[in-house]
C-alpha cells in the first residue's frame, strides 16, 4: 500500500528573489532535494495546515465539472494530449478538493485506463450521461468534439438552474422577511402599547384586541409555530426521500401553479430538448438517449412520461408522435422535433427548441422581479401598517373624546 501524500508548503528564494509555493508527496527530504535542484533555496519547510473543524475544503459543484470540461475540450483542441492537457488544468485549479480529483483521474489514465472509465469511479461527480458521451467520443475518436458539447450542455444547465432558483428564492425571501418583521412587531412593540392600554379604562376597538390576542398568543407559543416550522420541513425532506406518490403529487401540483409554474414547465421543456439535443448529437441511440433524457428532467412527471415515450419509441413510433400523445410538450416543441425528424436535423431542431425556452425562463424570471416588487410594499404595508394602525387607532378615538 502506498504512502499517503502529504502537502508542504515552502518559502526561499530563486535566483535571488523572494518565492514561495506547494509541493506533495511522502518524503520531505525527497521534496526538499527536488526544489534544489530546481534552483530554489528552501528558507521555510513545513506541513500545510489543515482546516480547524476538518471540513475537507470547498464542495465540488456542477459549476466546477462544467469548467473543468470547458479547459479540457480546449486543451484537447489545442493538440495537447489527454494525460498531458489532465495535468495542465490540475495545476491551474485553484479548488484543492477539484485538483486531487483531476490528478486522480490523471492517474488512471497514465496508467492505461480509458478516460470515460476513469470518470465512472467517481459518480458523485459524473453521472451517467456524462461519461456516456465522453465513451462515445473516445469510440469515435472525437474527444475534443465531446467535451466541448458536453461542456455547453454544463453551462447551460447551471445557467438554467441559476435562473429557476433566483425565480424561486425572491418570493420566498420576501415571505420570510415579512414573517420576521410582523413577528418582531408583535412580540416586542404591541407589548409596550398593552401596557399603555391598560391603563385607558375604556374599551378597545375589534382591530387593536384581535392583534393583541394574536401577539399574547404569539408570546405564549412562540415555539410552537417555530417547531411546526422545522417539522414541515423535516417531514417535507423525508417523504421527498421515501415517497414516490407525494413527489409526484408535489412535482405535479408545482407546475400548475401561476407564474412560478410557467417558470418551472419551460425550464423542464429546456431541459428535455437540451439534453436529448446533446446524447443525439454524440451519435447515442434515440431510445439510449431518452433514458439519460428522463434521468435530467427533474420532474417526476415528465420523468414518467418520457419513459412512456421511450417505450412507445422502442415500439417503432415516431419521436414526435409519441411526445404528442403524452399530452406532456407545448406545439412549439411537437412541431420543431416533426421538422428535425423529417430533415435529419433532430439534434439541431431540439438545440433551437432547448434556446427558445431557456430565454423563455430568462424573460419569465425578469417580469416576476419587476411584478413582485410592488407586491412586496403590498404586503409588507398590510402586515406593518395593519399592526400600527391596530396600535394607534384606540389613541386616535381617546383624542376624539377628549
Amino acid at each position: 500500500m502506498a504512502a499517503k501524500e502529504i502537502t508542504y508548503v515552502w518559502k526561499g528564494t530563486k535566483k535571488g528573489q523572494k518565492a514561495q509555493g506547494e509541493v506533495t508527496g511522502d518524503n520531505p527530504t525527497i521534496l526538499k532535494t527536488q526544489l534544489r535542484r530546481q534552483g530554489v533555496v528552501v528558507t521555510n519547510f513545513k506541513r500545510k495546515p489543515q482546516p480547524l473543524f476538518g471540513g475537507g475544503g470547498k464542495k465540488i459543484t456542477n459549476a466546477d465539472i462544467a469548467i473543468f470540461t470547458r479547459q479540457m475540450a480546449t486543451m484537447l483542441r489545442a493538440g495537447v494530449p489527454l494525460v498531458q492537457a489532465l495535468g495542465m488544468v490540475a495545476e491551474g485549479l485553484k479548488h484543492p478538493n477539484l485538483e486531487r480529483l483531476v490528478k486522480e483521474i490523471e492517474e488512471e489514465v497514465a496508467s492505461g485506463t480509458p478516460f470515460a472509465s476513469a470518470l465512472v469511479k467517481h459518480p458523485e461527480y459524473f453521472d451517467n450521461l456524462y461519461c456516456s458521451l465522453i465513451e462515445a467520443g473516445e469510440q469515435a475518436g472525437a474527444l475534443e468534439t465531446l467535451l466541448a458539447r458536453v461542456a455547453t450542455y454544463k453551462e447551460k444547465a447551471e445557467e438554467l438552474k441559476k435562473k429557476i432558483k433566483k425565480a424561486l428564492s425572491y418570493p420566498i425571501a420576501v415571505l420570510v422577511i415579512a414573517c420576521i418583521c410582523t413577528g418582531i412587531l408583535l412580540v416586542k412593540v404591541v407589548p409596550q402599547f398593552a401596557t399603555t392600554f391598560s391603563s385607558f379604562g375604556a374599551e378597545l376597538p375589534a382591530f387593536t384586541l384581535f392583534v393583541l390576542g394574536i401577539s399574547e398568543s404569539l408570546q405564549a407559543t412562540w415555539y410552537l409555530y417555530v417547531a411546526g416550522v422545522f417539522g414541515l420541513g423535516f417531514m417535507h425532506k423525508q417523504l421527498t426521500i421515501k415517497s414516490k406518490k407525494y413527489v409526484a403529487l408535489v412535482d405535479g401540483n408545482i407546475i400548475k401553479m401561476p407564474v412560478i409554474g410557467d417558470i418551472l414547465y419551460n425550464g423542464v421543456i429546456a431541459r428535455f430538448a437540451r439534453t436529448l439535443s446533446t446524447t443525439f448529437a454524440a451519435g447515442v441511440p434515440l431510445v439510449e438517449a431518452l433514458d439519460s433524457v428522463a434521468g435530467a428532467a427533474g420532474n417526476v412527471i415528465y420523468e414518467n412520461g418520457i419513459n412512456k415515450i421511450q417505450e412507445d419509441v422502442t415500439g417503432g413510433t415516431p419521436l414526435n408522435v409519441a411526445m404528442r400523445s403524452s399530452g406532456l410538450f407545448p406545439p412549439l416543441a411537437l412541431q420543431m422535433t416533426s421538422i428535425g425528424e423529417e430533415s435529419g436535423a433532430l439534434d439541431d431542431m431540439l438545440e433551437r427548441v432547448a434556446t427558445h425556452y431557456e430565454d423563455a425562463v430568462d424573460d419569465a424570471v425578469d417580469n416576476l422581479t419587476a411584478m413582485l416588487e410592488p407586491f412586496i410594499m403590498s404586503v409588507l404595508a398590510v402586515l406593518v401598517g395593519g399592526i400600527l394602525i391596530a396600535m394607534y387607532l384606540p389613541i386616535f378615538q381617546l383624542g376624539a373624546v377628549m
